[in-house]
């Protein structure tokens, strides 16, 4: 899995099919900042309502004891959480998320880590610690790494024990490879990718004097090469061998091209384009080869998340109105299906492990929720269920 942190967006407001065209900077800005812009107009809400709290009932320590009281309400005994996961045929499998709670001060939230069963069973915090970001669950579902403060990627066991900070000042842009003997990040020192032990050792430099700033590494499924965003002027998908050699783009337009997602047998390569001015999801062979828009729509069509099979791809429609659905498109682009047909915010779709079922964001309660939903858009279930916004989630790879 890739995280990354997408810069300001500019205003929505000139997503229209009217407006003057936006320059090849802003493209990327937009891409998922429009989505994030509605995440924080929801935590702004929240933020509100729990200051007024703080002022008129409680001190700031007794809300967040509260909160927890109310989250350990819904966590489930050891037992029954094995058993909750066995009828649900993913019996090791786990959701890590965020829970974002305000803190003392009205405009501060802290970001606290979580994990829970797939059936919302079990939620229980991870870390003591706060400030934690963008969750990623090692291949074997036995570890996570995750962005933290004091700022750098940590690694720590699914138990919670053994929490390690592995890297210094790095973004949040990570993924760990294939085998999960090693993490790919961009480096706040330089700019570029670099790859390291998973324990923070043997750090190398992968992109040396790249010709702009390479993000959202992606590692291919043989672990032999690094797709990753190139931010020269035109965006472009970049590719580069394991060993730093080879480096080569491989969308090389004039659009802005980025996030790529590898297919599960590494013959194909999900991204995001932005050309005909409509911006959607494109598939090329991983040579570069066979460039096809895969949705043709004039909505905003991002985040491609490949199924396990690698027969479909979801992704995210952000229309001209704002609205954000969750849709499943066959990998030759027919069979788009809406899963989620709401009016609320949907988005950040991820396959569950055997590929039955789709985890997503929405705000459809009110604050940010971590919803579950059948392949088929069928069986719609909350998860999270909790005054706190819950968000930047991670499905685990299910242990044997």
């Amino acid at each position: 899995m890739t995280v990354s942190t997408p810069p300001r967006p500019p205003s929505p407001a000139r997503v229209t099919p009217d407006s003057e065209r936006l320059s090849r900077d802003e493209i990327e800005a937009l891409v998922e900042a429009l989505i994030e812009e509605a995440r924080r107009e929801t935590r702004r809400r929240r933020r509100r309502y729990w200051a007024v709290a703080v002022l008129v009932t409680f001190v700031g320590v007794v809300v967040l004891s509260l909160l927890e009281r109310g989250a350990a309400s819904q966590t489930a005994s050891p037992a029954s959480a094995t058993a909750s996961g066995a009828a649900t045929g993913t019996a090791r499998s786990q959701i890590a998320f965020i829970r974002s709670v305000p803190w003392l001060l009205p405009t501060t939230d802290y970001h606290v880590l979580y994990v829970m069963n797939p059936d919302g069973s079990g939620q229980r915090k991870l870390t003591a610690t706060f400030w934690h970001d963008r969750p990623a669950w090692s291949p074997d579902g036995r570890r996570l790494a995750f962005y933290g403060y004091p700022k750098g990627i940590y690694v720590m066991n699914a138990d919670g024990s053994g929490e390690r900070r592995v890297t210094g000042e790095s973004s949040r842009s990570f993924a760990w490879s294939p085998d999960g003997r090693r993490i790919a990040f961009v480096s706040r020192r330089d700019g570029e990718i670099y790859v390291m032990n998973a324990d923070g050792s043997g750090q190398r430099k992968l992109t040396p004097d790249t010709p702009g700033r390479p993000e959202n590494p992606a590692w291919s499924p043989d672990g032999r090469r690094i797709a990753f965003t190139n931010t020269r002027r035109n965006w472009g998908v970049y590719v580069v061998n394991a060993d730093g050699s080879g480096q080569r783009n491989l969308t090389r337009k004039t659009a802005s091209d980025s996030n790529p997602a590898w297919s599960p047998d590494g013959r194909r390569i999900a991204f995001f384009s932005w050309r005909d001015r409509d911006p959607g999801i494109y598939v090329m062979n991983a040579d570069g080869s066979g460039q096809r828009n895969l949705t043709n729509n004039p909505a905003v069509d991002i985040q491609p998340a490949w199924s396990p099979d690698g027969r479909k791809i979801a992704f995210t429609r952000f229309d001209r109105d704002g609205n954000q659905e969750v849709y499943v498109v066959n990998a030759d682009g027919s069979g788009q299906r809406n899963l989620t047909n709401n009016a609320a915010g949907d988005s950040h779709a991820a396959w569950s492990p055997d590929g039955r079922r789709l985890a997503f964001e929405s705000d459809r309660d009110g604050n940010g929720e971590i919803y579950v939903i059948n392949a088929d858009g069928s069986k719609l279930r909350n998860l999270t269920r909790n005054p706190a916004d819950d968000g930047w989630f991670a499905w685990s790879p299910a242990q044997r």
